[in-house]
């Protein structure tokens, strides 16, 4: 499983270009990609980083021309956190542009979306977002394993401790993100990865 974060320090960032980790980047981060590095682009929806969807379209394509759709793991739909219905709203109209820009598209789904409301045939990778409690919950594990036997990613995204990072793994999860580097990249980088 592949770990995303943000490029914090020295060694975070060459374990970025030795493709032990993955670049997580949103609209608001400014971050700039390490050279060779894998990166997939969330739309900054969770937090204060939504810059309205013509902004974030702009700085999605402007992102994927800068460092090469080939890199580009995917990019996350907008959606709305903690809310299924109204994401699978928000969402559905921008998961053709995305793939139309050569990349893998995206759906982050939220507490409820195990109801029915996941667009199976319109995307590449199953974001699980939604609340800590949901996305940890046994819906959410069903949905990942449908995903996987649909021959998807499956992303996990906050995962910002060991036991978030096993659940992830249990889960069947290709990557998951989190600011667990960040926040002490020379102390966490070599306790925590590879492992």
């Amino acid at each position: 499983m592949l770990y995303l974060a943000t490029p914090s320090g020295a060694d975070v960032r060459a374990a970025m270009q030795a493709g032990l980790l993955a670049c997580m980047t949103t609209p608001a981060q400014g971050n700039v990609i390490p050279p060779g590095a894998l990166y997939a682009c969330d739309n900054g929806k969770f937090g204060k980083g939504w810059p309205g969807e013509q902004a974030w379209f702009a700085w999605l394509t402007a992102t994927v021309n800068r460092y090469s759709r080939g890199r580009c793991l995917w990019a996350v739909a907008p959606d709305v956190p903690m809310d299924a219905a109204a994401t699978l709203a928000e969402s559905l109209p921008w998961l053709e542009p995305i793939r139309a820009l050569g990349i893998p598209a995206a759906f982050a789904a939220q507490d409820g979306s195990e109801h029915g409301l996941i667009p199976w045939d319109s995307i590449d990778v199953l974001f699980l977002a939604g609340s800590t409690e949901w996305k940890t919950s046994p819906a959410a594990h069903r949905l990942a394993v449908e995903a996987r036997k649909r021959g998807l990613a499956v992303h996990m995204g906050r995962v910002n401790s060991r036991r978030r990072l096993r659940i992830a793994q249990a889960f069947g999860c290709t990557s998951c993100d989190g600011t667990y580097l960040a926040f002490g990249p020379d102390t966490n980088l070599p306790a925590s990865w590879p492992g």
